[in-house]
């Protein structure tokens, strides 16, 4: 017979996982299958790799992962291992002691000790150089680190959730990424599918958006027009949730009225500008891609008025690595 005690316990747990997974939204068996998953791999202790295109919540899926654990209450710290040069890299990561370089004035803790007790969350963990990649496996087989100018190890107590949207195995065998790190991360997978394999969950997804964006502007909320609907169904979604999410945002600041018509959502009826269907597949996503990257930028950085600091947090990117899209696409903040 469950006590009350039990009984409270059990709500409880219910509704952490409820909440937990409340940003997860959709319907399709494929999605379904790794959200289900996802409080399966919360109550272990072991790392887990995110698999994924950009775009398509590997970060949410890492903080439910954390929600869901027996970390929940200690910290969930996300490095983006992308905006980290390789010369920062010991420092952000492990810290310094005083006197380690010249202008280490005082200790400084690294990112691993902010996370201490909780999960230290590696995006992009395939752009590691090889001596970074050395040094996340010593801190994976050993759980010691040693911050710069340090004479001995530190102890880690933090659960490692990495991400990448490229195929490890294959930079494994391209001598890209060490394969004793690849096995240590490998133990628990998660895989996001992308969006153009959730076409039941667009719509869902897209009125979810229009809600969310009209209450957080204080307005009356928006409907979507069918010609609207059936536009987002032909989508390609090359730039996933994301790209989605992005389209939507445009069409709830633009239409003035209370319905949201094609002409307000800035993609194509095949989802693609007519340019990125030519060639063969890999090519004609790297382009699309990149259109959407570069609309993306644009976009923020016009709503924020050139702000690159703002843009980048709205972006939840690191201010240098949305820097690096700028110079990238050669945007320049005055124009846009």
């Amino acid at each position: 017979m469950t006590t009350a005690r039990e009984h409270t316990e059990e709500v409880a747990t219910r509704v952490t996982e409820h909440v937990a997974l409340a940003r997860l939204i959709g319907r399709e068996p494929v999605f379904i299958s790794t959200v289900e998953k996802i409080p399966i791999v919360a109550r272990a202790n072991s790392p887990v790799l995110i698999l994924g295109e950009t775009g398509t919540g590997k970060e949410l899926c890492a903080r439910a992962v954390h929600q869901l654990s027996r970390r929940r209450h200690l910290p969930f710290i996300p490095v983006d291992c992308g905006a980290l040069p390789d010369f920062l890299f010991e420092n952000e990561l492990f810290g310094h002691v005083r006197g380690a370089f010249t202008d280490a004035h005082r200790d400084q803790r690294g990112l691993v000790a902010m996370a201490a007790g909780g999960t230290l969350f590696l995006d992009e963990i395939d752009s590691l150089t090889p001596a970074a990649q050395a040094k996340m496996l010593r801190l994976l087989q050993e759980g010691t680190y040693k911050p710069l100018g340090a004479d001995q190890f530190s102890r880690a107590d933090v659960r490692i959730i990495a991400a990448t949207n490229l195929d490890l195995q294959h930079l494994v065998q391209l001598k890209k990424f060490r394969s004793d790190l690849y096995f240590r991360l490998n133990v628990l997978r998660l895989v996001m599918p992308p969006l153009r394999d959730r076409r039941d969950d667009i719509l869902l997804l897209a009125q979810h958006f229009v809600q969310v964006l009209c209450d957080e502007a204080g307005i009356s909320r928006k409907s979507l027009a069918p010609a609207a609907i059936e536009q987002l169904s032909r989508g390609a979604w090359p730039g996933n949730v994301r790209e989605l999410f992005n389209v939507i945002q445009q069409a709830v600041v633009f239409a003035e009225g209370p319905t949201i018509s094609t002409s307000h959502l800035a993609v194509s009826d095949d989802g693609l500008p007519p340019s990125a269907v030519a060639g063969g597949f890999r090519e004609a996503r790297a382009r699309a891609l990149e259109a959407f990257e570069r609309s993306y930028v644009e976009n923020l950085l016009r709503k924020h008025n050139g702000n690159v600091t703002r843009s980048a947090r709205e972006a939840k990117k690191d201010r240098r690595a949305f820097g690096r899209l700028i110079k990238r696409y050669q945007i320049d903040r005055g124009m846009v």
